[in-house]
């Protein structure tokens, strides 16, 4: 149970450590090669005009406009619109289908925190637990181990079923089945200026490693705050028997 609450907890601040960073959206920019793909696809959009004449600067800001939307509740969303290079509005960057599922988006954020904030009660009493009653943790190398083997056990599998089949299955379970979630590149400068799904895989990728090094931290951490206390002759004092 501790481990499980350690995830959670570890999930919830590399999901907000990221978020401060937009996930890290300038260097993926380059990586994914956004830069090219916008000038692909943005010309051939069926109702914005103009997007890929808009700076690399304009689409980071964008970005993280949609990141601050996402951990408002949504708001703000539907007002968000697109500059030229002279500072002038073009067009509103988001139709209402887009602006649906970013709110939908929302929710989940919304219940990323809330989980993470009990996981961290539950964490705080497990380990109270465990110091009252001198109970020993596993050492964190072996926790940890264990968390990381379940992570590597997800990636491997995502990576032989394929990640887009994942992605789009995940998507399917999460999401109202009403609510639109998929987006041709010709009709969504959202999943155009995202290079959807591609982009979302390097944002797993370094949630997971991030989620993995706190995990690693907490476990750490709590292991050491259950450790017995030795006694003045330097003995470790004997746990307590919780048998009656």
């Amino acid at each position: 149970m501790l481990p499980f609450a350690a995830v959670l907890v570890a999930l919830g601040a590399a999901w907000h450590l990221l978020a401060a960073a937009d996930f890290l959206y300038p260097t993926w920019y380059d990586v994914a090669d956004i830069g090219e793909h916008i000038d692909e696809f943005g010309p051939q959009n069926r109702y914005r005009f103009g997007f890929h004449l808009t700076t690399r600067e304009e689409r980071e800001r964008l970005f993280g406009e949609i990141v601050d939307g996402i951990h408002a509740d949504g708001r703000g969303l539907d007002a968000l619109v697109y500059r030229d290079p002279r500072g002038r509005t073009m067009a509103l960057l988001l139709r209402e289908p887009e602006v649906v599922h970013l709110r939908d988006v929302a929710k989940l954020v919304r219940l990323l925190q809330v989980t993470s904030a009990v996981a961290v009660v539950v964490l705080i009493a497990q380990v109270g637990w465990l110091r009252r009653t001198r109970q020993r943790l596993p050492a964190a190398y072996v926790m940890a181990g264990a968390v990381a083997g379940v992570i590597a056990a997800v990636g491997v599998a995502t990576v032989l079923i394929g990640a887009r089949d994942v992605f789009y299955v995940l998507h399917e379970w999460v999401f109202p089945p009403d609510n639109p979630w998929f987006f041709y590149y010709q009709d969504s400068l959202m999943s155009t200026m995202m290079k959807a799904p591609y982009l979302f895989g390097y944002i797993a990728t370094a949630l997971a490693v991030m989620t993995a090094a706190l995990c690693w931290g907490l476990l750490a951490l709590a292991n050491r705050l259950t450790r017995p206390a030795p006694t003045s002759s330097g003995r470790v004092r004997p746990a307590a028997d919780t048998s009656r």
